[in-house]
């Protein structure tokens, strides 16, 4: 249980958000003190690392999908080489996992398992860290035995000789027709009407945002201050947006008030971000959030942040921009980010992954549909979730460093960030 009354009471007052708890509820550390990535969210629809239900993916050859180059471990926090058997790892765990499978290994830990997993402890206790691997989603049916692995090369081998040799091309067979059934048709719908009616509240507040000062002074404080307060009051009206759409998503409130406050206090910033992405104009390499003001990086600058965070802001936005997703892609990726079961102090983890299910069939079979040609949108979208996660993370970085500087958020940021002023 945590205590949420900042972000409860700041938006309950006009919108009806989730009743706020008690002070002495608050227990959990901040969900952005370490970053974790758990690919469970997908659940048997996706694996985007080497296989799907026990099976390899066969993937077209080029190059793995693009990783900002700080992601950590999920196991033990050391520099993550990519996706291994369904987790974010190194190549230490990957091949202890591995190994660990093939062998049936059978470990004790000489403190009764209740050792914490670190770059240190990793080779001093390898009970705990195969227990880490499979806590953080490692998947034993993705190992494959030497066996496999040798018939696996003999087909492979056999395809390019056929291939080689073969001078008669036979079509294959027509496949059917992707469609969305009237039901995921309806939501489709309702979700974008929802995200345009909440957009719509949000814009009437904007007059009421901090405007940007036109001085230029970088040495004037009250200058640098208005930039900083013009910045957070636009985050807070995104806040805003955000716990609107969530509320009217079919069976967010019914959740419990904890759940609903841990889903939406790790997925805020995460969301936030791929709003931002959508603003994006590559032409000029700005983003747009007020109607006639674009934002540049140097205008972030100027408001105090940090370029260690802006720039991998620009980077995704770049990437999401390349994609050219519409309003229903994006309203999609946005329930699926929200309804994420491996979130922290999340406790219903079956009824997050249910209410999330339907959002990712249709996103599937809606990107069937519009992009026949493209069978790896999907995955790519998914990825770009991913993305966002190590993002958090580097937000997080960036909140510690607006400390550093004396800025101070307001309550309500203050209360979704975990700020201890």
């Amino acid at each position: 249980k945590m205590q949420m009354s900042k972000f409860a009471a700041e938006i309950n007052s006009d919108r009806r958000f989730i009743p706020c708890l008690s002070s002495a509820e608050r227990k959990q550390p901040s969900p952005f003190s370490s970053f974790q990535l758990h690919m469970k969210i997908f659940d048997s629809l996706l694996l985007l690392s080497e296989c799907v239900d026990g099976q390899p993916v066969k993937r077209k050859k080029g190059p793995a999908p693009k990783m900002l180059g700080n992601e950590v471990c999920s196991v033990c926090g050391d520099k993550a080489s990519g996706f291994h058997y369904n987790v974010l790892s190194c190549e230490g765990c990957k091949g202890f996992f591995r190994r660990s499978v093939i062998k049936s290994a059978q470990y004790s830990c000489k403190n009764n398992g209740r050792c914490e997993m670190d770059m240190y402890m990793r080779r001093k206790c390898q009970q705990c860290r195969l227990r880490k691997c499979r806590e953080a989603g490692m998947l034993e049916q993705c190992v494959l035995s030497e066996e496999q692995i040798r018939r696996k090369k003999m087909k492979k081998q056999q395809e390019e000789e056929t291939a080689r040799t073969s001078t008669v091309v036979t079509p294959s067979p027509p496949q059917e027709a992707a469609t969305l059934d009237p039901q995921q048709q309806e939501m489709i719908e309702k979700l974008v009407a929802m995200q345009k009616q909440c957009n719509k509240r949000s814009f009437l507040d904007r007059p009421k945002v901090t405007p940007w000062p036109q001085s230029q002074d970088p040495q004037n404080r009250d200058v640098r201050q208005q930039r900083f307060a013009h910045f957070t009051e636009l985050a807070i009206m995104s806040v805003q947006e955000i716990v609107d759409f969530a509320k009217q998503l079919p069976g967010f409130l019914e959740l419990t008030r904890e759940d609903q406050i841990a889903l939406l206090k790790t997925s805020t910033i995460e969301i936030m971000l791929l709003e931002t992405s959508r603003r994006y104009n590559p032409a000029i390499e700005s983003i747009t959030f007020l109607k006639d003001f674009s934002y540049n990086k140097e205008d972030f600058a100027k408001a105090g942040l940090q370029f260690e965070f802006i720039n991998p802001i620009f980077e995704f936005s770049k990437g999401m921009n390349d994609l050219h997703l519409d309003e229903a892609e994006y309203a999609l990726l946005i329930a699926i980010n929200i309804f994420s079961a491996d979130r922290p102090n999340v406790q219903d983890h079956d009824l997050v992954e249910r209410l999330q299910q339907p959002y990712v069939d249709a996103l599937r079979s809606y990107i069937m549909i519009k992009r026949q040609n493209d069978h790896l949108m999907f995955p790519r979208m998914l990825m770009k979730l991913v993305s966002l996660r190590t993002l958090s993370s580097v937000h997080s970085e960036q909140v510690f460093a607006l400390r550093l500087q004396d800025k101070k958020l307001p309550p309500l940021l203050s209360e979704i960030w975990d700020v201890n002023e």
